[in-house]
């Protein structure tokens, strides 16, 4: 595709990162506090999303089991999660054990509606996954509220979200448990890798030990853990990324501005921020009725636009649950994903623009 829908910004700072740490010759550490560009790392992100602890991990969804391992969620008890993601929300979530339990979403921005999750609640109910997709916020004051009533946890499915903020405060962080990913197609990258945020001083101290076989001193394994240590290498790449995250949102933004000027009076559902919300734009996504075709012809002229998600997790063969989820249905079949990476340029926003707007008005 001439604009892919996603690509990484790498530069020479990343490439001499990963160089002095290849020269070093230490690639990892298994210390409980992992090795010295994974402690920085950590730092960085404290200090970006204000929050206390910071445990980087190999993946996403590394960061999502780690999380659930932490609140003790186990074989019997459900976790209530929305259908329309990545079937790393659910995957997590059933790797402990547990039963993931499909909500339905909102059609003004795609993530759980608080109205579903409170149907879904039972006594087997331990936790709310809300997923923050394609960077938009979930309604995290009414899930909040919905947590306390019912005594559960909240894990905030943040891997889209990195760098969003509602009412000033980062997603990931309005809870006991925040996870972000940072593969490849995200806002920044490390190549593989997660992250897990809270401020909870005994789920940090239980973090350290999940990511790393359950050990404090090793070989004494306290807790069930795995190895899910990000490796120096990655941890060298994010300490740079983080740096020019807050340039990348930036660019992400004034491509999508220029995006909705042009797109909203088209026959479209273009994205809106709501009262308070400034997203980090990690996908732009539009509906329509008319998504197979015009994903067709955006391809055949080098757009390349997606589809995020065309099945909905409980339709996938390895769940096949049976819930009725009308705004999911309704999502798989309507949503389009358009290029507004930091490699997007203003005249690639143009060629954008004119092409959606032949294949909406022609």
């Amino acid at each position: 595709m001439k604009i892919p829908i996603n690509i990484p910004v790498l530069g020479k700072e990343e490439i001499s990162a990963v160089n002095y740490v290849l020269k070093s010759g230490v690639l990892t550490s298994a210390a409980m506090n992992g090795g010295k560009n994974v402690q920085e790392f950590e730092g960085l992100v404290k200090k970006f999303v204000k929050s206390k602890y910071a445990v980087a991990v190999n993946s996403g969804t590394a960061a999502l089991q780690a999380a659930l391992y932490s609140l003790g969620i186990k074989s019997g008890d459900e976790v209530i999660v929305p259908s329309f993601s990545f079937v790393a929300s659910a995957n997590a979530i059933a790797s402990t054990g547990a039963k993931p339990v499909f909500a339905d979403v909102l059609q003004e921005n795609f993530t759980i509606n608080p109205e579903s999750v409170r149907k879904k609640i039972t006594k087997k109910t331990k936790a709310i996954m809300p997923v923050h997709l394609y960077g938009h916020a979930a309604f995290l004051e009414e899930l909040g509220e919905l947590a306390r009533k019912n005594d559960l946890g909240i894990v905030e499915d943040a891997a889209q979200s990195l760098g969003t903020t509602l009412h000033k405060k980062y997603t990931g962080t309005f809870f006991d448990l925040g996870c972000y990913s940072l593969y490849p197609g995200k806002v920044m990258t490390s190549g593989e890798g997660g992250i897990v945020v809270t401020n909870n001083k005994k789920l940090y101290d239980k973090l350290l030990m999940i990511r790393n076989h359950g050990m404090v001193k090793g070989y004494d394994s306290k807790i069930f853990g795995l190895n899910l240590r990000l490796p120096e290498i990655s941890a060298a790449v994010a300490k740079v990324q983080i740096k020019k995250l807050p340039k990348f949102i930036d660019v992400r933004r004034k491509n999508t501005m220029m995006l909705s000027s042009e797109l909203s009076n088209l026959d479209l559902q273009t994205p809106e921020e709501r009262k308070g919300e400034k997203r980090n734009w990690s996908l732009y996504t539009i509906a329509t009725k008319k998504r197979d075709s015009m994903l067709e012809k955006l391809h055949a002229k080098g757009i390349g636009a997606a589809v995020y998600y065309p099945i909905p997790i409980h339709k996938i063969p390895f769940y096949n649950a049976k819930s009725s989820l009308p705004n999911t249905d309704w999502a798989t079949k309507n949503v389009l994903s358009l290029p507004v990476h930091p490699k997007v340029s203003s005249k690639d926003i143009e060629f954008i623009v004119k092409t959606m707007r032949e294949i909406v008005n022609g």
